[in-house]
Formats: structure tokens, C-alpha cells, sequence
């Protein structure tokens, strides 16, 4: 029986060290050869995991362009609360460098938030994986643990269609969630068109009371 127990809690040790390392944020792949110019254009938030302190809270969107000399930079936006009830649309700008060209799916995200009520800042951009089609997978780890997985860090998943993705793509999506160590930790990002650019356009008319023609 002393045996028994003995080689159950040695199971339970080695998976748990198993757990650990295929944890370690070093250890994740992203998309093999990723081509920004194909990841271009738009896209929409379908899930989230956030980080720790403020982020955007729905209707996120972002718009990726690659400049000739093949930068990419980014305009995002989405609704964001801040001061715990101040509810607005908040718009972004991010450029994005390779450290290392040998791997272009890891890339540097330097960002701006465009309003003084906005922070500013620097975080890793990875593209987990990503049909360039159908969906992407993004994340970031601002803080390592000691034993190099991730203390605070952040994903989304993005789809070209706000309404959703298929179930086979749902999948795969499921999958990669697994390998960054994230499974379960996603929430929904509602998507009802609030921060569209003709949304707003709207609202601002209906506050001035005129007529749209």
C-alpha cells in the first residue's frame, strides 16, 4: 500500500513538472513564416484573456497595414472603462518591430493610446498562428516567473468576421489556447458595432439633433 501511494504521488510530480516546462513561455511556437503583409487588414476580437490593470473591455477592432518598407503599424479601437465608470471608445496606434528576423511571428508591439487619459507602452506582439483568412491568435507576456512561465500576460483571438468562426476553426483555436497555457481563461468580446466609426458618427448627430440624409 506504502508502495502504491509512493508511486502515485511520483506520477502526480512528474506531471505536474511536465505541466511546468510545456509552460514556460520560451517553449511556445508561433505561426512558422508569418507573412504581415498577408495578416493585413482587418480584423476583429472574438475572445479575450486580459492582463492585470486596465484594458479594452469590447468592440475591439484593429486594422494592420505594412508600409513598402515592410512595417507593420496598426489602428485599434474598442470600449474601454476607466475610472471604474467613465465608459468610452477608445482609439489606439501601434508600431511593430522583429527582433529577430529569423523569426517574424514574435514581434515587438510599441503602443499609444490616443487621448491623455490613455497609456502608452511597449509589450511582446506573438502571432500564436493564423490562417489569414478566418482567425489569429495573439499574445503577450509582460512578467515572467522565476521558473520562466508567465505571470501576467494577455491573448486575444481574432476573426476577419465579428460574428463568429466555424466550429472546425473553433477548434484549432481551442487547441493553441492549450499550448500557451490558457485554456479556460478566455471570455467572450462582444461585438454589437458600438465603437464603428458610423456608430459614432450617429450618435453624434442624434446628440445634435439633425437628420442623417
Amino acid at each position: 500500500m506504502d508502495f502504491q501511494l509512493f508511486a502515485l504521488v511520483m506520477l502526480f510530480l512528474a506531471c505536474m513538472e511536465q505541466s511546468l516546462a510545456t509552460c514556460v513561455v520560451d517553449s511556445f511556437t508561433v505561426k512558422e513564416d508569418f507573412d504581415a503583409k498577408r495578416y493585413a487588414g482587418k480584423w476583429y476580437a472574438l475572445q479575450k484573456k486580459d492582463p492585470e490593470g486596465l484594458f479594452l473591455d469590447d468592440n475591439i477592432s484593429a486594422e494592420y497595414t505594412v508600409g513598402d518598407d515592410g512595417a507593420m503599424v496598426a489602428s485599434s479601437r474598442g470600449r474601454v472603462t476607466l475610472f471604474g465608470f467613465w465608459v468610452v471608445c477608445a482609439d489606439m496606434a501601434a508600431q511593430y518591430s522583429v527582433p529577430n528576423p529569423s523569426t517574424p511571428g514574435k514581434m515587438f508591439m510599441d503602443y499609444q493610446g490616443l487621448a491623455s487619459y490613455l497609456s502608452s507602452g511597449g509589450d511582446n506582439y506573438w502571432v500564436i498562428d493564423t490562417d489569414y483568412d478566418h482567425y489569429a491568435i495573439t499574445y503577450a507576456c509582460r512578467t515572467l516567473k522565476e521558473d520562466g512561465s508567465c505571470e501576467d500576460g494577455y491573448a486575444l483571438v481574432f476573426s476577419r468576421n465579428p460574428r463568429g468562426l466555424p466550429p472546425a476553426i473553433q477548434r484549432i483555436v481551442r487547441q493553441k489556447q492549450e499550448e500557451i497555457c490558457m485554456a479556460g481563461q478566455f471570455k467572450p468580446v462582444l461585438q454589437s458595432g458600438t465603437c464603428s466609426v458610423f456608430h459614432i458618427h450617429l450618435n453624434k448627430q442624434m446628440k445634435r439633433g439633425s437628420r442623417l440624409t
